[in-house]
């Protein structure tokens, strides 16, 4: 227990929220002694480390859909576009859809049937405010109702509880603040870091945190379980700290938050980390003024980051394993505004990558016969995508976590 000697190489965290600086400190309840005795009766196993897993890219601020995938042959667009319709220099994918020009790097995917775009994603009584679509999208539920856990929480609660104590994080994010997607009922193994940078530079919140603890009076219940948890928090930093140093690849990140963040989830899924989902943020998408040259420069590095991170799984014999899906709050608006930008909007594409996809583009097309001010309507619900990836990916019970049945979309 001696903070100047090398911790033992085990480990196990519970982590609720993130501090900026470091990596993720726990967040301790009262009931979390109690969690452990129903975990020790439950022998849940923990995770295989061949099980799939599943990575998550948010897309922040809400996404332009209509100039990520271009009806470049609809009239409407046009008309409601005249200056931020996009007209060269585009990779046509059907007879009446194109790829932004940004997006080049996504060829070679379809190409390889690596990758599903799924166009007009949305939900019904749709929301326009950031915090609110986003926690529509996080929780899975109706934009008239409210969830303290996340779709991914209910999913770690479901299938990921009980876990041995030298278990790997069953879920892992790249920020400084814990997704809404991965708030759970129980206590869960969840574990943050940041895109870039040593770890060592400086301590840690969780260093800061444990040595605290370490001068705390050593007393049977909650104050021993805290101690021994952070001690457990220290030793999975330093074992993804050594993971992340020990890995060598031959692909080529981009050098942005999004492309060395993917690089982490590569090393840290090279390594046999038995975490089942990742999640990471690239952010910047809320384009009311000056779209053009922003969003390019975006889906430049999401189309560049995806791509190389497919190219690193399939190296390292890993692409079987992995399925990545992007998701934002909302698209934008049909019609341009004032401002050479768009405003908050409804439904937009997003995008499935893996080897195990179908490929190509699914869903229907959203209608542009709209009158200036009008929204596109969403002709796929998010939750049915949801359904697709716990039902066939992480082959859990969809309906026990969705709460209700969602029809899904054959992507896979």
């Amino acid at each position: 227990m001696n903070p100047k000697l090398p911790p033992p190489l085990t480990r196990r965290e519970f982590i609720r929220q993130s501090a900026g600086g470091g990596l993720g400190f726990l967040a301790f309840s009262s009931f979390a002694p109690a969690f452990l005795t129903r975990s020790a009766h439950a022998q849940n196993p923990g995770p295989e480390r061949d099980r799939p897993i599943l990575v998550i890219i948010q897309l922040g601020g809400g996404n332009d859909g209509l100039n990520t995938l271009i009806p470049f042959t609809d009239d409407n667009y046009f008309r409601l576009r005249p200056n931020l319709s996009i007209r060269d220099n585009i990779h046509p994918v059907e007879d009446h859809l194109a790829l932004h020009p940004a997006l080049g790097s996504f060829r070679n995917l379809l190409e390889d049937d690596n990758l599903s775009i799924i166009q007009n994603v949305g939900y019904p009584n749709p929301s326009r405010s950031h915090f609110r679509s986003t926690e529509i999208w996080e929780t899975a539920t109706d934009s008239d109702a409210y969830s303290n856990t996340g779709w991914l929480g209910r999913y770690l609660d479901n299938n990921c509880s009980g876990k041995p104590e030298d278990a790997d994080p069953s879920a892992v994010h790249i920020g400084d603040i814990i997704p809404q997607s991965y708030l759970t009922d129980e206590p869960a193994s969840i574990f943050g870091m940041r895109s870039s940078g040593s770890f060592k530079r400086r301590k840690s919140a969780s260093e800061i945190a444990y040595e605290t603890l370490l001068n705390e009076p050593h007393v049977e219940g909650s104050t021993s379980y805290l101690q021994q948890t952070m001690m457990n928090t220290l030793v999975t930093e330093r074992r993804v700290e050594k993971y992340l140093a020990q890995y060598k690849t031959q692909v080529k990140y981009p050098p942005s938050n999004l492309g060395q963040s993917l690089k982490r989830i590569a090393a840290l899924i090279h390594a046999d980390m038995e975490t089942r989902v990742y999640y990471v943020s690239q952010t910047g998408y809320d384009t009311h003024a000056n779209q053009l040259n922003k969003h390019a420069q975006l889906l430049g590095d999401l189309a560049n980051s995806m791509a190389a991170f497919q190219k690193d799984l399939k190296a390292n014999k890993r692409d079987d394993q992995v399925l990545t899906m992007t998701f934002s709050e909302f698209g934008r608006r049909a019609d341009e505004n004032g401002s050479a930008g768009t405003d908050h909007g409804t439904a937009a594409p997003l995008f499935v990558m893996g080897r195990d996809v179908k490929g190509g583009v699914l869903g229907q097309r959203p209608d542009l016969n709209l009158d200036p001010k009008e929204d596109l309507q969403y002709t796929t619900d998010f939750r049915g995508i949801y359904n697709t990836v716990l039902d066939k990916w992480l082959q859990a019970d969809a309906q026990q976590i969705l709460g209700d049945k969602f029809d899904p979309v054959p992507f896979l």
